[in-house]
């Protein structure tokens, strides 16, 4: 969805316009009261009640007021697909809970990755709304510059789970310099609030000289805190109950959801059909692909080839069972579709913005008019095509059987997703479930040859009254009611043999059957979706010896000790001299630029609204210089470009095991990385698993000095770091800074991209390039002692306000500097920049840059990675092992779903193995046969789509820092995958071979083995090939779906090899799962000579294998060769692909 389109179903939901009625009982209240309403007030509440608009009033208002009225029409995009900027983003999520008329608004870290003067424009709104509308708000904020913070009326200061100080903003400093700490001249109060009660930086607060300094610990602290008169007043505020009952009599909506059922019931339709609209590819994709598989199917089963009689018969019911399967399997996709939009739905009912039926009603209402289309095209193609009976009411009766198990089947995948809510173990439990839905379904195994303690699951299957529904509606038919022997019909023959045979009317109880399955199913979502909670964060720690610590009695204090060490105040101007020896040789170089001009594709929403040009310029004419040793500041407001430029300058940017160079020993590396680790001060959380962000591992913060560290290992001589200290409170921002300084003192050239810093952080750069709007500079050069020199440029500036005392200069230059005050002075500031002199000084800088220094030579890399293949291999082996190791969700699902279904499989088709008495039981083996290669291959392909699409994100990264080559991740990650699925078929082997009571030789054994293993293996490499083909894991999902089809077409079960159409058979021989079949059955009984029952007349198994399914036990060595070339193919295929496409649209 576009920002518009995000906060407009956000209003709508929380009853923003077209609320006449509440208008009309606002406006008689008010003439009962005798009050007169202020009239800018009563116009603006009446503009945005008005019914039909097509844009509200409110909605204009909030996105001006947020900044984002510049990217309303721009789609919010996520970690593929391009959208809009991080601190765009958190703007967006603070703007869908202000359009609303909430009463009270709790908001944590709102600031985070936004420039100051935004926050400060936020924050001032936040101070409006409360102060009229007597509202309560509740802001957690880190790093607020000292005139956002002063915009507050209370803070609360809070350590270590304890409350130091809650009062009026103005008495804070106050309180603590009654406790001994004053807060010098040039520091904001919060900066100081922060740094006051850390252990490190308190000392230098302390205001007596003549009293020596002792620490003042967080529970001292809280300790004068409730002794004060502050302290003392809040806890009698505390003590008074509050009497409910007074607001009830004025108040004019009762309920937990700002709008009528009605109204969210049509705003969550209206979402759901625009993002069906903007999804629209993935819905039109699936039906193409129905309505090719549709065509093949009709081929291969085509009409010339059917006769009325019992050999027939078993195609029509492979065709019948093939076309439920193919219908059922549709809704998988839904799986994937729906996981993706779980968080959004999670976090907006959290809101309380809707309940889960307006969410899952309208889902479920959409889905119709696809039902509908896929089941009337597959109906329309194959009927006739096939040769079903020419009735056409029996025509329009298999179109409604279709139907409803088209539309149980989306239902019962949607479920899945809602209850499991991660894509592997879901995509595990909804493989199971299909399996044990297709194998009770009535077809593998009949009714008759279940295990009585089993049956109940024959009526538990909505496959099954498909099955009834479509065999009754084709056997029963006018043309099968030929008598063939005895005085039974052809048709109920063969409706017995299959264990089907009811009365007619059991047709239309089959249809109601699927209808109920889809309403519990819609129902179950619902209440799923209201009483499961969504998953939380979890922080894995994986280290034995913190374990032991924590596991201490004394923890507390060894942590606490060991993070304390080394009281040194944070002071930008002290780098540590313990910092130059990491430094192993590096070449200083610097980088100039001139000119730079950057545009992409204008987006589509632009178009629509009158933009005509076709590009959109994101940088203009950027001319510069990064010099060595020299730490520059890039900033600017959001969007002006920041971010773009880096990625532009950073064409080749160069863990350190990967890249430093070959000749770097081990034992160096390590020390490196040891002092990497201490430089950034990572050692608390060395052990923590770094996880998925938002759901598992690392904080925000943690994460960002991780990714410093991982850009320091490799040595490099330029560094390009985008927003170092966004999301990091203060302490945790100078600490960044300060390693960031040490950095710089090694001779590296720094830039650093930077949104609201505090008065140290600013001064603690050399340099400054400036950036408005349109990606064009309007300040480049030196900032000078207290900023000095910035300053002064900008107050020569005639109508430009000057600073105030003790201001931060960067939140004043960006105010002065900002799009508001260039109109009210009617100047450019990029055209005054170009007639300065700082524009010549940089012009020259970079043409004496360009210039090569005698003696120097030309850059070069002899390779494009540091390390060799091998020793890339190796890494990526290394980190894919622990990734593996360290992914339960993955390894532990596919384990536990592979010994549940074998125990399955083993008690469902218990000792059949060695009952072989006629057609059906060699049918009934070979389906066991059928269904484990399908399903428990199926199981593997899906599950390995979302771990490899999450793998490849990272490998986009990494590969374009220069770590290791496509090559390099991909047959690692095919390396990985033999050892875990080399126990999952050692697993399945020793679970079903003797529970189904196969024969036991040791070549038999043997065969089963092998076949089963390169089964597992080739259906995993095509899972991954599959990925590294696909924009996303949806389009991967869908694909999937369709080759599953074609694999189990073409398996040569429904339709035996010999039996397929010439023009087909060429399918069957490539198709993997017919080799497998091939394999797994002549292994066991193409060498058995026992004489059985077969369509009525005596012939031995191996001559009917080979007249019938084409299987010969002296072609076992070329199976052999064909099952272990398929995963080996697929793996080469998974190289090729994620090495030569990239679909990071970024």
């Amino acid at each position: 969805m576009t920002v518009r389109e995000t906060i407009e179903f956000s209003a709508r939901c929380q009853g923003v316009g077209s609320r006449a009625d509440i208008m009309i009982e606002v406006s008689r209240r008010e003439k009962e009261a005798g009050i007169v309403p202020d009239p800018d007030i009563d116009t603006y509440m009446k503009a945005i009640s008005v019914e039909g608009q097509k844009k509200n009033l409110q909605t204009d208002y909030v996105l001006k007021m947020l900044g984002l009225d510049i990217c309303s029409d721009t789609i919010v995009g996520d970690a593929l697909q391009r959208g809009i900027s991080g601190g765009q983003k958190k703007r967006l999520t603070t703007g869908e809970m202000i359009v609303g008329p909430t009463k009270a608004l709790f908001m944590d870290e709102i600031s985070t990755g936004l420039d100051s003067s935004t926050t400060f424009q936020i924050v001032t709104y936040l101070q409006q709304l409360v102060h009229i509308t007597d509202t309560t708000a509740l802001v957690s904020l880190l790093q607020p510059a000292p005139e956002t913070f002063d915009l507050f009326d209370d803070v609360i200061l809070m350590a270590e789970g304890k409350i130091v100080y809650h009062g009026p903003h103005s008495h804070a400093l106050q309180f603590f310099e009654d406790c001994g700490f004053k807060c010098p001249p040039r520091k904001g109060a919060a900066d100081f609030l922060q740094e006051v009660i850390s252990k490190k930086d308190q000392a230098q607060y302390w205001k007596h000289s003549d009293i020596p300094y002792d620490y003042v610990s967080v529970d001292q602290f809280s300790q004068l805190f409730r002794e004060s008169y502050l302290g003392k007043k809040l806890s009698d505020e505390v003590l008074k109950p509050y009497e409910k009952s007074q607001g009830q009599d004025k108040a004019l909506s009762f309920s937990i959801y700002s709008v009528r059922k009605w109204e969210l019931f049509k705003a969550c339709m209206a979402r759901e059909f625009l993002l069906m609209k903007r999804n629209s590819f993935v819905y039109v994709f699936k039906t193409a692909q129905l309505f090719i598989i549709a065509l093949l199917t009709t081929t291969v089963f085509i009409r010339t080839q059917m006769d009325v009689d019992l050999t027939s018969a078993n195609y029509f019911m492979g065709a019948l069972f093939y076309t439920l399967v193919r219908l059922m399997t549709n809704g998988v996709a839904e799986l994937s579709l729906t996981i993706t939009r779980l968080p959004v739905v999670d976090k907006q009912r959290a809101f309380y913005l809707y309940p889960a039926w307006s969410y899952s009603i309208p889902a479920s209402i959409l889905k119709i008019p696809f039902s509908l289309i896929d089941s009337a095209l597959w109906t329309a193609i194959t009927y006739y095509g096939i040769g079903y009976s020419p009735e056409i009411r029996r025509f329009f009766c298999q179109f409604l059987v279709l139907f409803a198990l088209h539309q149980a089947s989306t239902s019962m995948c949607r479920l899945i997703a809602v209850i499991f809510r991660s894509m592997v173990v879901a995509t595990s439990c909804g493989t199971l479930i299909l399996v044990l839905m297709f194998v009770f379904g009535g077809f593998i195994l009949p009714l008759p040859s279940l295990p009585p303690w089993l049956k109940w699951g024959f009526w538990c299957s909505p496959m099954t009254y498909g099955e009834i529904a479509a065999s009754l509606n084709e056997f029963l038919a006018p043309r099968w009611q030929k008598v063939s022997k005895g005085n039974t019909t052809l048709g109920n023959e063969i409706l017995t043999s299959h264990g089907l045979n009811f009365e007619s009317y059991f047709y239309w109880i089959s249809v109601g059957a699927l209808f109920g399955f889809t309403a519990i199913f819609d129902l179950a979502i619902v209440l799923a979706l209201t009483y499961f909670k969504s998953p939380k964060m979890s922080r894995a720690i994986i280290s034995k010896k913190r374990l032991s610590q924590l596991k201490g009695q004394d923890a507390w204090n060894k942590t606490g000790a060991q993070s304390e060490k080394g009281s040194t105040p944070v002071d930008f101007s002290q780098t540590k001299e313990a910092t130059r020896k990491m430094v192993l040789p590096f070449e200083p170089l610097a980088i100039s630029f001139k000119d730079v001009q950057y545009s992409v594709d204008l987006p589509p929403e632009m178009k629509k609204h009158g933009m005509d040009q076709k590009k959109l310029q994101l940088l203009k004419d950027i001319t510069g210089a990064f010099r060595p040793g020299v730490l520059t500041a890039l900033m600017g407001i959001s969007g002006a470009g920041k971010t773009t430029l880096m990625d532009v300058l950073s064409g080749r940017k160069t863990g350190a095991w990967l890249r430093l160079p070959p000749e770097t020993d081990p034992e160096t590396k390590a020390k490196f990385v040891e002092e990497v680790i201490e430089t950034i001060e990572l050692e608390d959380i060395r052990d923590s698993l770094v996880g998925i962000p938002g759901e598992t591992g690392l904080s925000t913060e943690q994460r960002k000095r991780l990714t410093i560290a991982v850009e320091l290992v490799s040595n490099p001589s330029i560094i390009f770091m985008d927003e170092p200290t966004s999301g990091l409170d203060a302490r945790a921002a100078a600490i960044v800074m300060r390693a960031v300084k040490n950095v710089v003192t090694t001779g590296r050239t720094t830039v650093c991209t930077i949104h609201q810093p505090s008065i140290d952080i600013f001064e603690a750069f050399d340099e400054l390039i400036l950036m408005k709007t349109g990606g064009q500079i309007i300040y480049s050069g030196i900032l000078g002692h207290h900023s000095s020199k910035l300053i002064e440029y900008f107050e020569g500036i005639p109508g430009v306000p000057k600073i105030k005392d003790n201001y931060n200069p960067a939140t004043w230059m960006l105010e002065v500097t900002s799009a508001s005050v260039e109109a009210e002075l009617n100047l450019d500031f990029a055209d005054l920049y170009i007639g300065s002199t700082l524009y010549r000084n940089t012009n020259e800088l970079v043409r004496q840059l360009s210039e090569p220094k005698p003696g120097s030579r030309e850059l070069h890399f002899p390779t494009q990675f540091p390390q060799n293949s091998w020793v890339q291999f190796k890494a990526c082996l290394w980190k894919q092992h622990l990734s593996y190791w360290r992914s339960p969700q993955y390894n532990l699902a596919r384990f536990m779903f592979m010994t549940v279904a074998s125990v399955l499989f083993g008690a469902i088709f218990w000792q059949k193995g060695k009952q072989i008495n006629n057609e059906q039981d060699l049918l009934t083996i070979l389906g066991s046969m059928y269904i484990a290669v399908i399903f428990l291959g199926i199981n593997n392909c899906s599950t390995v789509l979302p771990y490899v699409a999450t793998e490849r994100t990272v490998l986009y990264r990494e590969r374009f820092a220069g770590m290791y080559s496509s090559k390099a991740y991909s047959f690692a990650q095919v390396a990985m995958e033999i050892p875990y699925t080399l126990l999952q078929a050692i697993l399945y082997v020793i679970i079903t071979y003797p529970t189904i009571g196969y024969y036991w030789t040791a070549t038999k054994v043997f065969w089963f083995f092998y076949a089963t293993f390169c089964t597992f293996l080739y259906f995993v490499y095509l899972g991954m090939l599959l990925v590294s083909m696909s924009t996303n894991v949806e389009v991967a999902s869908i694909l999937a779906t369709a080759v599953y089809t074609l694999l189990n077409l073409f398996s040569g079960f429904l339709m035996p090899g010999p039996k397929i159409p010439k023009w087909w058979v060429w399918c069957f021989w490539i198709c993997p799962t017919s080799w497998s079949l091939n394999g797994l059955l002549t292994s066991q009984y193409g060498d058995m000579n026992k004489e059985i029952l077969i369509f009525g007349e005596h012939k031995t198994v191996d001559s009917f294998l080979q007249d019938y399914y084409g299987f010969h036990y002296e072609r076992l060595p070329l199976v052999a060769i064909v099952l272990i070339a398929f995963p080996i193919a697929f793996a080469f295929l998974f190289a090729y692909f994620i090495g030569k496409l990239n679909f990071q649209r970024r």
